[in-house]
């Protein structure tokens, strides 16, 4: 599910702390080394960009993403961490032009599933890798593997749905099937595609009223309460409600959710 990025971004902090466990996985998968120099692919505020410059304590990570307002917040978080071989640009991964076989690895943390073009946008960051340098990103698993995704869906009557109003809009389950990965990354230029199940479970929040906010703030969720007339959008939240309050517990609400962590390196080229 993507997640709103408008000025009002709270949830830079909250969506690190939705994906405190993923997090974990991501980071001993990517073995960042002291002298690597890592692209960040859809940073948002940047928790994995700073985590990856303190692995490459001689090297550097530049962390991108198309919200303003995320790479704001990530250089106001960089700074107040004294953090100096760090750094952000607001840019599209598919058409910026970075610097060729720059970086040693490229990751990304649920930030690839977005491209208009994937084809075209490996390609492009495929290009910023040295030669057989490392891509290791992480990508939700197809919808139904997804509880959160399910139970929000199934909550707000749009179980069937793919998206409010037909199948137009971001998909986050774009990357889920790994035949089509592979198929994409190699037609990218990419070699040794390899897959790793990832099960892990997703936190909402310490209480409903918590979870129900930041679930309320998710753009496909937003989106489709404001295509419903008021009455109904209001029974849709209170679904909603009792769905999170299901998944309560004393540690607060968590979510069932499985993803993969895709690795691939730079094919070599004659």
């Amino acid at each position: 599910m993507r997640h709103a990025t408008g000025d009002h971004a709270p949830a830079a902090s909250g969506y690190d702390a939705e994906l405190q466990r993923h997090n974990q996985v991501l980071r001993r998968a990517a073995r960042i080394r002291p002298h690597d120099h890592v692209l960040d692919i859809g940073c948002g505020s940047g928790q994995t960009t700073r985590e990856a410059a303190r692995r490459a304590r001689a090297g550097s990570a530049l962390g991108v993403d198309v919200s303003e307002p995320a790479v704001r917040r990530a250089r106001e978080l960089a700074r107040a961490e004294g953090l100096r071989n760090v750094t952000f640009e607001q840019a599209d991964a598919q058409a910026h032009r970075f610097q060729q076989e720059r970086f040693d690895l490229v990751i990304s943390r649920f930030g690839t599933m977005f491209f208009d073009d994937p084809v075209t946008a490996f390609a492009n960051v495929g290009q910023a890798l040295r030669p057989a340098g490392r891509l290791v990103m992480m990508v939700w698993q197809s919808r139904e593997r997804n509880a959160w995704d399910v139970a929000i869906r199934r909550s707000l009557g749009a179980a069937e749905e793919p998206a409010a109003g037909g199948t137009e809009g971001p998909d986050p389950f774009s990357l889920g099937d790994p035949p089509a990965v592979r198929e994409i990354l190699h037609a990218s230029g990419f070699a040794d595609v390899a897959f790793t199940d990832v099960h892990e479970r997703v936190y909402y929040g310490p209480d409903v009223a918590a979870a129900l906010a930041w679930v309320r703030g998710f753009t496909c969720t937003s989106a489709i309460l404001k295509g419903m007339d008021p009455a109904a959008a209001r029974r849709a939240v209170e679904d909603l409600r009792v769905a999170l309050a299901a998944h309560l517990g004393d540690d607060g609400v968590w979510f069932d959710s499985r993803a993969w962590i895709v690795t691939a390196r730079r094919a070599a080229t004659d």
